[in-house]
Parts: C-alpha cells; sequence; structure tokens
C-alpha cells in the first residue's frame, strides 16, 4: 500500500509527514504473526493504520469461544473510536500475518499546540471520513449475525462481498473456521449449510473462492 494513498493521509505532503514524525504524531511498527497489537482492557492513546498484512478484531468469551468481529486488510484503520473516546478496548487486536503499522498518537495529534499546523486540520478531517465509512463497514456485520438461520446469515455476507467485487465470483479473506466465527456459528454446521447450498445450486466453491448462481430470492431460502 503506497502510505499517502491512504484516506486519512489525503492531502498530506512529504514535509508535513516528517514533521508528524518528529513531534511523536504518527510512528512506524511491525509486529510477527500471532502477535497482539492491543489486548483486551487496552486503553490505547492511538489509533493504527495498517501498512502490509493483515489482522482481526477478535473477542474471546471467558469459555474461550471466539468471535472475529473485524477484518482488517491493508489500508484499513483500527482503534480510533476508543482512542478518541479514551475508552478500554473491548477486543484484541491480533496480527494475521506480518504487519507494518502505522501509528496515530490523538494525544499529540490535538493538542493546541499544533493547532496552527497545516497537517492537524488535515488529519482530522480525514479521520472524520474515515470514521463514517468505517459506520458502514459495521452495520454490514450487523446485518450478517442478525438473521437467526445461518443460510440467511451465509447468503447475506455472501451477497455483501458480490456486491463489492462486482461479479459472482469472488474470493473472502476468510478460512472455513474464520468465516463461521466471523458469523457467530459453528463451524460444523457452516460446513453442512454451505454444503446443502451447493447441493440446491445456489452457489459453488473451492476453500474461499465461491461463485453464486442466479436462482430465485424465495427458493434460494428454502
Amino acid at each position: 500500500m503506497a502510505l499517502f494513498n491512504h484516506p486519512v493521509l489525503r492531502g498530506v505532503t512529504e514535509a508535513e509527514y516528517e514533521e508528524m514524525l518528529r513531534c511523536g504524531c504518527i510512528r512506524i511498527a511491525e509486529y510477527a504473526k500471532d502477535a497482539v497489537i492491543f489486548h483486551t482492557g487496552d486503553l490505547p492513546r492511538e489509533f493504527g493504520i495498517l501498512i502490509s498484512g493483515e489482522i482481526y478484531l477478535e473477542n474471546m468469551d471467558l469459555w474461550g469461544n471466539r468471535v472475529i468481529v473485524h477484518q482488517i486488510s491493508a489500508g484499513g484503520a483500527f482503534a480510533e473510536t476508543y482512542a478518541f473516546c479514551k475508552m478500554p478496548m473491548m477486543v484484541d487486536v491480533t496480527a494475521v500475518r506480518d504487519c507494518r503499522v502505522l501509528f496515530v498518537h490523538l494525544g499529540v495529534l490535538l493538542d493546541s499546540f499544533h493547532q496552527e499546523k497545516s497537517w492537524q486540520k488535515k488529519l482530522i478531517y480525514n479521520l472524520l471520513i474515515l470514521s463514517t465509512q468505517k459506520n458502514l463497514l459495521w452495520s454490514n456485520r450487523f446485518f450478517c449475525i442478525t438473521p437467526k438461520h445461518i443460510r440467511t446469515r451465509v447468503m447475506t455476507y455472501l451477497s455483501a462481498e458480490a456486491v463489492k467485487c462486482g461479479k459472482r465470483e469472488f474470493t473472502i479473506p476468510f478460512d472455513r473456521q474464520q468465516m463461521a466465527d466471523y458469523l457467530n456459528v459453528e463451524r460444523s454446521a457452516l460446513s453442512k449449510e454451505l454444503g446443502r447450498m451447493k447441493r440446491d445450486g445456489i452457489l459453488t466453491f473451492q476453500k474461499n473462492r465461491f461463485c453464486l448462481c442466479e436462482m430465485d430470492h424465495a427458493q434460494a431460502l428454502e
């Protein structure tokens, strides 16, 4: 990912970027696969922008059951709401692959000492836009886990992925266990339902590659 192409840095010049580095407003960090970037309960003072790699926002209950709340790929931001609201993290942020992260320190960004700096206004405006866009993504997941039936959850998720890709054949970012965690269902139940949907002519799949077949919506829900 070209760093300056990220929405939160839109309009920021290289000179402004270097100035932010010097004053401690931003920093770069690297994490190995399976490293926990933020733990549940942490009180973050900065938020991250994923430059490369992949991370999951995960929730683990007292019985050890994991739910993938959100998947973030290169270009995605995380922990900004917790940092702004000064609230402890309600999820773990875990590196699924080796990651490189740009962190923005909100205490420095919002310091009145920098209010005349051109980069401060740019970052705050860009962060507002970014937050609005993320609200849409969270809404999409809510739609996926609201239905009672597994088939409806699967169809809601895969339909959204197809719309995002602009075609009926696409690759999702999850393996089968991760997909089950994201949809908040048992892996075995998900696998059985996918098998039934394949037999019913609703879809075909090979690992995490899916193709949605054309058919009547009512027929698909049967």
